[in-house]
């Protein structure tokens, strides 16, 4: 790096094999729109998830393609509904234990885990790093950087629960994929940005997915 060259700082976003590969792809775009520099992560098992919600195979030969065509899809399926530049994205195998994220050395803001399956959070809370996406959120909580776990499951088990008790003691942020109806939710996509922009919120990240609350009622129905 050359003198007076800004490093370099990501994001990490690991996707799961939860359902709600809409989530991610809402919080990626708005990433992105913010100007930040993305490192992804997609799971093995994600890609069987990706593949069943929208149809696209996520292949790592062709990985820029293929995230263009999922971050171009709106939450209701339609094609082309976004268009997101890509340049500020890198992308590593889930499989890669070498990869940048997985050092406390590799300079990064925080990880988000959008969706979060009920085992991807086990597997956290445990410390078991059996992937990257793993590794990377236990780097992310033994380095004291942001974590945010977005956990997609229903019901919760006690089990699960005391996992994420644990990330909770760990210093990470919880946040369950909960859509809000105050916002004034009209689209399925709506519902989706609201989840996503409370992930952002917890990371701290500037963003205009959803209505904030003002105090006023009925200001989730007004129109603007």
């Amino acid at each position: 790096m050359n003198a007076g060259e800004t490093q370099r700082a990501p994001w990490i976003v690991g996707v799961s094999g939860a359902s709600g590969t809409p989530y991610a792809a809402a919080v990626l775009r708005a990433l992105l729109a913010a100007g930040e520099a993305v490192d992804l992560v997609v799971s093995r098992a994600s890609r069987l998830t990706l593949l069943d919600e929208t149809g696209i195979s996520f292949r790592d030969a062709h990985w820029r393609d293929d995230l263009r065509e999922w971050l171009a899809r709106g939450a209701d399926g339609k094609p082309d509904a976004f268009r997101t530049d890509l340049d500020g994205v890198r992308y590593w195998n889930a499989g890669d234990l070498a990869a940048g994220p997985s050092s406390g050395s590799y300079p990064a803001k925080g990880m988000l885990i959008v969706p979060a399956s009920t085992a991807c959070v086990a597997g956290v809370a445990l410390g078991l790093s059996k992937d990257l996406l793993q590794r990377a959120a236990s780097v992310v909580l033994k380095e004291r950087r942001r974590l945010v776990v977005a956990v997609r499951e229903a019901p919760l088990n006690g089990q699960t629960l005391r996992h994420l008790v644990a990330l909770d003691d760990a210093g990470a942020t919880v946040v369950p994929a909960s859509p809000a109806f105050y916002a004034g939710a009209t689209h399925i996509q709506d519902l989706v940005d609201f989840v996503a922009g409370r992930v952002l919120d917890a990371a701290g990240v500037p963003h205009t997915l959803y209505r904030r609350w003002e105090g006023e009622l009925g200001g989730g129905s007004r129109d603007d």
